[in-house]
């Protein structure tokens, strides 16, 4: 196929007929999805959006034959950070109704492998959920992941890249957050405000309510963040370099590229129904009818 779609990883750059060639290339979509909020007195109020935007992009240039890159949705749910100014919250049923849309879009034009691209850890739950809609109201597979994730695939990078005590070290605009933006968007990081921030209630040592960007205690409490912050920075953001962002990036983009790899040719699983009698009605939750029985 000599088409512009074989070889532009950037969703909006093409043209309807490209957008068929890229369905007949069975590419995969990438949505970045992100969130406008605080992240202390040193990163703006982008970094959700920039860092998954980035690192979707880089894998685009990695392997521009295999995914597309949608534009990012920027407005994530942040209702609990509200009391910093500046975070702008979507509702979670907005949010999700959202995101939904636009998968449901993209399996209607013939896409039928996405990826949820998250930048932003309250958005998880949601894109989880609307990974499950996708999956049971389309023919499409839709897998959400957030690129911090990326960063455990291989078991023996986070040992040799991370200095941050665990938990806590690496939570939020912390010394993850802070290398890949310094990596990224140096300019822009306020580097003389760069300061650490604890977590108060981890720092009770329960063994149940703790949390960390990679893990968190078996049964946590997520409230106001302003309750277990006085300055919006959660973890060790002083051991921050860009150094240490160029080796994440790098690292997130590249596992990145292999799942895109993995996934765009991975057969589907096959449904079954297992109902003796063919249901007399439509499922009632607006799913996609069930297979025929063999």
């Amino acid at each position: 196929m000599n088409s512009r779609a074989a070889t532009e990883f950037r969703y909006e750059k093409l043209t309807w007929p490209e957008i068929n060639d890229a369905v007949d290339l069975g590419k995969v979509c990438i949505v970045p999805c992100g969130a406008v909020e605080q992240h202390g007195h040193h990163l703006p109020l982008d970094v959700d959006i920039v860092c998954p935007t980035e690192i979707a992009r880089g894998a685009g240039r990695l392997v521009p034959d295999k995914l597309l890159v949608l534009p990012t949705v920027c407005y994530g749910y942040t209702g609990h950070v509200m009391d910093f100014p500046g975070t702008i919250n979507n509702h979670y049923s907005h949010f999700i109704d959202h995101v939904l849309d636009i998968t449901k879009s993209l399996a209607y034009h013939g896409f039928k492998k996405i990826v949820l691209l998250n930048g932003h850890g309250s958005n998880m739950p949601n894109l989880d959920l609307v990974a499950r809609r996708t999956n049971l109201e389309t023919d499409a597979e839709c897998i959400p992941t957030a690129w911090w994730n990326l960063l455990t695939v291989d078991k023996e990078f986070l040992p040799r890249w991370r200095q941050s005590k665990f938990p806590g070290g690496c939570a939020h605009a912390c010394e993850l957050e802070t290398s890949l933006y310094l990596y990224l968007d140096g300019d822009n990081v306020r580097q003389d405000l760069i300061r650490s921030g604890a977590i108060s209630f981890n720092e009770e040592n329960c063994a149940f309510n703790w949390v960390d960007l990679f893990a968190a205690g078996p049964a946590t409490l997520i409230s106001w963040t302003s309750s277990y912050s006085e300055t919006g920075v959660l973890g060790e953001a002083e051991l921050a370099t860009a150094e240490k962002g160029c080796q994440a990036y790098g690292e997130a983009v590249k596992q990145l590229a292999r799942f895109v790899t993995w996934f765009k040719d991975r057969p589907v699983d096959a449904r079954r129904d297992l109902h003796r009698k063919p249901p007399t009605m439509p499922m009632p939750w607006g799913q996609r009818p069930s297979p025929k029985a063999s």
